[in-house]
């Protein structure tokens, strides 16, 4: 599927930026485009940990074929984002774009030093998701990106419910290859291999919820499961309340791209169903 392939940039660092390692822990709010008093159709939640991948998923969302308005809320956890140089990874925006990008000059996260358990971030997806200026979230990590799309599906999927999802593919990190569909492990509530443990599952990258009837789910981004030694595990928490509670609908194509993690605890079991489909991964 060589149309499917999106290769990585390296990361655009502004020029005269300190070294890493080297870069004051200086906050920043900046804005571009046009931040209205109207809201968003769409907003996406985007915390970063500046990854070489960032410029990547960021264009997948300015580039999306959504019809409507998207903000995008981009923030960060540490302070290597001050190196950035967001002017050129961002570029011009249409009229119908617009991000706002935010580092608190600290982190919220037990990882690096703050008060909140999660490592992805603390609490900053859920900041984010009470900044958004949008009625419909949809979220994005920095190591994965949507085909065009996403968005419109999602939104069209949400109307006359609360949350909506859609699939995704796996793609091999070590050259952005789409390896194949996920149809075992996101794949919705009371389904998959998830099915016994979580009631299911659905990767945060394949969701969109209405935050105004979700309101009492936002706090759970911050939150791992008890006992989870690696405190990433927050999206659990997230979709057991999201299928307990509310109402949601499936677009049942895939339209995120998911690299795997080769350290992931369950990359053996995954690899194992790939194998068995005859797909050996590359070494």
């Amino acid at each position: 599927m060589p149309d499917l392939v999106i290769r990585i940039p390296p990361p655009s660092v502004a020029a005269g930026a300190p070294a890493l390692g080297e870069v004051p822990l200086q906050p920043f709010c900046r804005a571009f485009g046009v931040q209205s008093q109207t809201p968003s159709d769409i907003a996406v939640i985007m915390p970063s940990i500046w990854r070489p991948s960032l410029e990547q998923a960021l264009r997948s969302v300015i580039e999306q074929d959504f019809a409507g308005s998207i903000q995008i809320l981009l923030g960060f956890d540490v302070p290597n984002a001050a190196r950035l140089d967001l002017d050129k990874m961002i570029g011009s925006l249409p009229a119908d774009r617009s991000v706002l990008a935010f580092y608190p000059g600290y982190s919220t996260s037990r990882r690096h030093g703050g008060i909140h358990p999660a490592f992805d971030g603390g609490a900053l997806r859920t900041v984010l998701c009470y900044l958004a200026n949008s009625r419909f979230l949809a979220f994005l990590d920095d190591d994965n990106w949507w085909s065009k799309d996403h968005l419109r599906n999602l939104r069209g999927a949400i109307e006359g419910v609360q949350w909506s999802y859609s699939l995704r593919w796996f793609v091999d990190p070590l050259d952005d290859a789409v390896i194949c569909i996920d149809d075992w492990e996101s794949v919705g509530p009371d389904r998959g291999v998830w099915q016994a443990l979580f009631g299911g599952f659905v990767d945060p990258n394949c969701l969109m919820i209405d935050k105004l009837a979700c309101d009492a789910v936002l706090r759970w981004w911050g939150i791992p499961l008890p006992n989870d030694p690696g405190a990433m595990s927050c999206d659990r928490h997230v979709f057991r309340e999201l299928r307990n509670n509310f109402t949601w609908r499936a677009v049942n194509t895939p339209s995120v791209f998911y690299r795997i993690n080769r350290d992931d605890q369950v990359h053996h079991d995954r690899a194992k169903v790939m194998l068995e489909r005859g797909i050996a991964l590359k070494p």
